[in-house]
């Protein structure tokens, strides 16, 4: 009895026939034969060869990477991968068990995507329909005990699972999924492999066009792209190569426009202009372990930059307090406001806060200034305009975390959204800081402008030594990498991070 493989079922005859008519589908079909360890004619390994640089692997690989230009047919071969994949033996399940298909992708919106051409298999196909035992906007639950899941990439989902199958959808723009962690494709990679060993023949799809120059699939491609690893395989190729029904004259008017961006976009090439603003290991070196909140101390001159945000929209509106003393900054408390909430609320909250620390005045972007000034002012706080944008405040903060001269309080959100920026440089030369598709930066940005305000304020700030020693002896200390102690705790004023409820009332 002839096995079901991905490529059997998009060739002419086979079960996804219908969906992957004619030659435009060939190199596809190549690359699938190859990973798969099926029989190739000569012509299919010359197609092969040009997008792996290497021989086919002599077993089937337990993890395919495809960088693949965009319009390439990503999300139509993983469907098929997918629904192929489901239709297996399920001898591996223990009574009560359910085996996992998963389609991770960066969002629920992308994730869609990959449902919506599942879906349509199994409904249309009159082999197929029959299968079906559920099916919800994310799950589709077949007789045999398999279901397959689409959703937005997150670690936790899967443990305790028997993947069958994990498909990485768009797995380069892996977006910073900011509860959770601030790698988190690599989070879900590692929490898939105990997954998919408990399930033989298992099978890690990552497929995705390429991105900048960091992360797993760019770790991937430079680990086994054209070497003769038995259990991975990587492959590279334009849009066109893997979609010759694309046109030319479209691909040669974007890469006129952005050599850069359409490079990634439509020739597979890895971007250049744009690379990570901070090493991790830096990051982690500034937090104070276990403290998560620095008390007022008498005699100090405290800054503080905020981020404003309307309260509907995606951003959440963030404040930062920071102080300089002997050398170093430390930012004492970082409070974030996320969406939805009312803006005046938010102010009063903030208020609050700089008043627990004796500050007047609070400085921050030119968004909505005006809005701003007037709720802040009724409170007391006067509300300045930063003479630097947010790309300035970053590079100058940079610098800071490089020597070891800034420190920060234990909020996880911090440490997330500073890895999470990128670095791009422009055709002019300048660089430009900014966080990537679908991230955020805005507990990051105030941190990096109130330790700016800090280092300005640099040798005017004298603590005294006495008020120092009662801060130190009332509130227990935890420790950073460098072994600069910040106290622990100290809950004063309001928490520094307030869910939507705490706000709006929603």
């Amino acid at each position: 009895m002839k096995v079901l493989t991905p490529a059997s079922a998009i060739s002419p005859g086979g079960l996804l026939a219908d969906y992957f008519v004619g030659s435009s589908w060939d190199l596809w079909r190549a690359v699938l034969k190859a990973a798969y360890a099926e029989p190739m004619s000569r012509a299919e390994l010359a197609l092969f060869r040009e997008v792996a640089e290497r021989d086919p692997p002599l077993s089937p690989v337990s993890e395919l990477w495809c960088i693949i230009g965009r319009g390439g047919g990503k999300d139509s071969i993983a469907s098929a991968i997918a629904t192929v994949a489901a239709l297996g033996t399920n001898d591996f399940l223990r009574p009560g068990e359910v085996g996992t298909i998963f389609c991770l992708a960066t969002d629920r919106t992308q994730a869609k995507i990959a449902h919506r051409f599942v879906s349509a298999y199994f409904r249309e196909d009159e082999h197929l329909a029959p299968l079906v035992v559920r099916e919800s906007d994310d799950t589709i639950a077949l007789c045999n005990r398999i279901e397959i899941v689409t959703a937005a990439n997150s670690f936790r989902s899967i443990r305790g699972r028997s993947v069958v199958c994990a498909i990485l959808d768009e797995c380069a723009f892996s977006p910073s999924l900011e509860d959770e962690s601030s790698r988190p494709i690599e989070e879900t990679y590692n929490a898939l492999m105990p997954a998919l060993a408990r399930v033989p023949g298992s099978r890690l799809i990552g497929i995705s066009t390429p991105y900048r120059k960091s992360g797993l699939l760019y770790e991937k491609w430079q680990e086994s792209y054209g070497k003769p690893d038995s259990d991975i395989l990587v492959v590279r190729g334009t849009s066109r190569q893997f979609n010759p029904t694309l046109s030319q004259r479209t691909v040669d008017a974007a890469l006129q426009r952005d050599r850069e961006a359409a490079g990634a976009e439509w020739l597979a090439e890895w971007r250049s202009d744009i690379s990570d603003y901070i090493d991790r290991e830096l990051v982690e070196d500034c937090v104070l372990r276990g403290c998560h909140q620095v008390p007022y101390t008498p005699g100090v001159e405290y800054h503080a930059f905020v981020d404003p945000a309307g309260g509907s929209g995606a951003d959440s509106m963030a404040l930062a307090i920071a102080h300089s003393s002997d050398g170093r900054i430390t930012i004492d408390c970082a409070v974030e406001i996320r969406p939805k909430f009312n803006p005046q609320t938010a102010v009063l909250q903030f208020c609050s806060m700089l008043q627990t620390y004796g500050v007047t005045t609070v400085t921050g972007d030119n968004y909505g200034s005006e809005w701003c000034r007037q709720p802040f002012r009724e409170h007391g706080i006067e509300y300045e305009r930063s003479d630097k944008v947010r790309s300035e405040l970053y590079l100058e903060f940079l610098p800071l975390v490089n020597s070891g001269r800034v420190e920060w309080i234990d909020n996880s959100r911090i440490a997330t959204q500073l890895c999470g920026l990128e670095r791009r440089v422009a055709r002019s030369g300048r660089d430009t800081i900014d966080h990537g598709r679908s991230g955020h930066d805005d507990i990051a940005n105030v941190v990096a402008g109130a330790a700016c305000l800090a280092s300005a304020d640099e040798g005017r700030t004298v603590i005294p030594a006495a008020a120092l020693a009662r801060a130190r002896e009332a509130t227990p200390y935890g420790r950073n990498r460098y072994g600069r102690s910040a106290p622990v705790g100290g809950t004063y004023g309001l928490p520094f991070s307030v869910s939507l409820t705490d706000m709006s009332g929603h």
